[in-house]
């Protein structure tokens, strides 16, 4: 029988703030780095340094633009000004204003959960966008956690809108996380960290290398 290669599953590497960092992330394989525009998180990125970033690597790697209940404005400035292929919305907006931003943007949206109990699931159904991210709940909380959620709640999930999946993953649990959700791609920040915004390449490399999934052979 003839056979073909699983892919290695894809990664998001968030939470980016550094050239170097973004450099060695798509050097390693990354699908897709990340910058939080949203200025209370301790990973936010600087506009200008982002900015050059895109400039350099835009044709090796997607950009996401992670953004918490920013006008629809602002998303759109900085989709164009930073030439972003995604935008991650990781707020309270509604599916509307999800729909409104892939209109004004051009950009896959990828809406993002915080994963608590089944009942999250039901309220995503809601969401017709290009990808679902979901991430650990913690009260107060719009990510950047650094804590696992309980995998086996995506059995509740009747949607098939491609998974991201986050909430403290490294290079430890990543491949177990792969194993059970069975996702588009992870997203990845704080587990390949030496302090937040800084990535860590030594545990970079590691969780690279734990999330590329072996080869299997496919029928055909």
């Amino acid at each position: 029988m003839p056979s073909t290669l699983s892919d290695v599953t894809r990664v998001k590497v968030c939470g980016i703030t550094r050239p170097e960092d973004a450099e060695l992330a798509v050097e390693l394989g990354a699908w897709a780095l990340g910058f939080i525009l949203w200025r209370r998180s301790p990973r936010a990125a600087d506009p200008a340094v982002a900015a050059g970033i895109s400039r350099a690597l835009r044709r090796r790697a997607e950009l996401a633009g992670v953004f918490v209940n920013a006008s629809l404005d602002e998303i759109a400035q900085a989709a164009e000004a930073l030439h972003l292929s995604h935008v991650q919305l990781h707020g309270d907006e509604g599916p509307s204003f999800c729909a409104e931003v892939a209109r004004r943007t051009g950009a896959k949206v990828i809406k993002a959960v915080r994963v608590a109990g089944a009942s999250d699931f039901q309220d995503l159904e809601r969401f017709h966008t290009d990808f679902h991210l979901l991430d650990t709940s913690r009260r107060g909380s719009y990510g950047g956690t650094g804590e696992t959620w309980d995998w086996a709640l995506l059995a509740r999930r009747r949607r098939s809108v491609p998974v991201i999946l986050s909430g403290g993953l490294d290079a430890a649990n990543v491949a177990d996380g792969i194993a059970a959700v069975d996702p588009y791609a992870v997203d990845v920040a704080s587990g390949v960290e030496a302090s937040p915004g800084v990535k860590d390449p030594a545990k970079l490399a590691a969780f690279m290398a734990a999330a590329a999934t072996q080869p299997v052979e496919v029928e055909g």
